[in-house]
């Protein structure tokens, strides 16, 4: 076995280039840009204190420094089925939200019912300070909704993408419904099949940290896949025709590790 630190070195160059958020809604205005950004989403509101004062916060940069084998982690089975959702402009991101059961993953026994996917653009989290064009978050919580696992995938520019090419009529429609004065359009994608993501183990990293966006809570259980994916110029531009100026460039800045270490799995 490969030491760690050689295993993401040779990850970080050969996959060419390396979102999140979890995304909860919130009446308090808040974006990527001006008064209302990044470094300022903690003095927005009470609710927002973690996002300046929280000490293990999302995302981060993979450092060759920071990444420890760990044998115990086991491999991330996931099991999803098609069902009905619909396609969403949170102003802030591009959701995919589900109506119903989807699927789970499991993570140290604790069941994670996947609830709704977004993108970001450029990528949140970075491999050896490497930012990649942009970063798919499959966001996942506990029965109770008290606990968060999100799933991350990493793009680089290539071919279209397979998930991507289902929707892009519906992205286009999306962005025309926005610029037409619908800042709050939702399509309806009926049946979404997410069975490219039940293929067998990935090598994947772990860390705790938070949500990228507003109120930046803690201990979510992030999962960073190493195999990234393919994403074509005219894809990306459909993720961002329906945002506004101010958040077509959706990714936090890296926040401090504060001695926190990332795992990766055999």
């Amino acid at each position: 076995m490969m030491a760690p630190w050689i295993y993401f070195s040779i990850f970080s160059i050969t996959v060419f280039a390396l979102s999140t958020s979890a995304h909860e809604h919130s009446k308090v205005e808040f974006g990527y840009t001006g008064p209302n950004g990044p470094e300022q989403w903690g003095s927005l509101s009470p609710k927002f204190e973690a996002c300046s004062k929280g000490k293990a916060q999302s995302p981060v940069n993979i450092a060759q420094a920071s990444v420890v084998w760990n044998k115990k982690l086991k491999p991330l089975k996931r099991h999803y089925i098609p069902t009905n959702s619909s396609l969403i402009n949170n102003k802030y991101n591009i959701e995919v939200r589900f109506e119903g059961k989807v699927g789970d993953i499991n993570i140290n026994g604790k069941n994670y019912s996947l609830k709704q996917l977004h993108w970001h653009s450029p990528s949140e989290h970075r491999a050896n300070g490497y930012k990649h064009v942009a970063e798919l978050h499959l966001v996942h919580y506990t029965e109770d909704n008290n606990n968060i696992a999100v799933v991350a995938i990493l793009y680089k520019l290539g071919a279209p993408n397979p998930l991507l090419s289902k929707i892009e009529d519906k992205l286009i429609k999306l962005g025309r419904e926005t610029h037409a004065g619908n800042k709050n359009a939702t399509i309806v994608l009926g049946t979404f099949d997410l069975k490219e993501f039940n293929r067998g183990s990935h090598r994947y990293y772990r860390y705790v940290g938070s949500l990228t966006t507003p109120p930046c809570k803690e201990g979510v259980v992030w999962n960073i896949i190493s195999k990234v994916r393919i994403i074509s110029k005219k894809q990306l531009k459909l993720l961002k025709a329906p945002l506004n100026q101010e958040n077509k460039k959706n990714a936090r800045p890296i926040q401090p590790l504060n001695g926190r270490k990332i795992q990766i799995n055999y």
